[in-house]
């Protein structure tokens, strides 16, 4: 499903240039659920980015679907994320003054549906939040709040979910809770992808990669 081919990102900040990603080549089967590892700076955003069409490499090409989407402009690339991929953020990006319901609904808004609000009921009823729907996010825990992202993220019935430090702001029992509602989503035969620097949420997932500066210097699971 996904595959990158010696892909780099450069910055320049402050007079200096930053190798953001290195020669970076991976692939990742329909189906999966891998990890993106490293600490702060190893270049786990960046590649997200690139894998969530939200960025394009410097570089190299980026396959989906068969599709090389790596010189593609920025429309074509807003309308494979709105067909194929959901988004999960560690700081949950919700609108404060709306419903878990109206929250998981605006996608669905945005892309025209036709019934958008029993859309996202089954959602959110999917991630066990049925009795939460009217409540707004300062009214729900950060475990709540984050399987309303999951919620929205699915809403659309996307392929590939890609999660970025989903646990980042949770307790580890929470944490273990989201991670193993990433597990049964997978069992489904979504393409689960997350970004982490935990260990211990990194190793929940069958294959994952350990970038450092920029490079692939672990891959455990191939």
């Amino acid at each position: 499903m996904i595959e990158t081919r010696a892909i780099t990102k450069t910055y320049v900040l402050g007079g200096d240039t930053i190798n953001a990603l290195d020669d970076v080549s991976i692939k990742i089967d329909e189906g999966e659920m891998f990890a993106i590892t490293g600490a702060s700076g190893s270049g786990k955003s960046t590649l997200m980015n690139i894998l969530g069409c939200l960025d394009t490499p410097d570089s190299g090409d980026y396959f989906l679907d068969g599709e090389d989407v790596s010189k593609l402009k920025k429309n074509r690339l807003a309308e494979i994320r709105n067909q194929k991929i959901g988004f999960v953020f560690q700081t949950f990006n919700l609108l404060p003054r709306m419903s878990a319901l109206e929250n998981v609904e605006l996608p669905l808004l945005y892309a025209g549906e036709s019934n958008p609000r029993a859309m996202a009921k089954v959602a959110l009823e999917k991630v066990g939040l049925g009795d939460r729907m009217k409540h707004e996010p300062n009214q729900l825990s950060g475990g709540q709040r984050q399987r309303v992202s999951v919620a929205r993220a699915l809403v659309t019935n996307p392929a590939i979910i890609l999660a970025d430090e989903p646990t980042g702001n949770l307790d580890s029992k929470i944490s273990i809770e989201i991670i193993e509602l990433f597990e049964s989503l997978n069992g489904e035969g979504r393409t689960i992808i997350i970004v982490t620097h935990e260990a211990e949420i990194a190793e929940m997932c069958k294959r994952r990669i350990k970038l450092v500066d920029g490079k692939v210097v672990e891959s455990i699971g191939d």
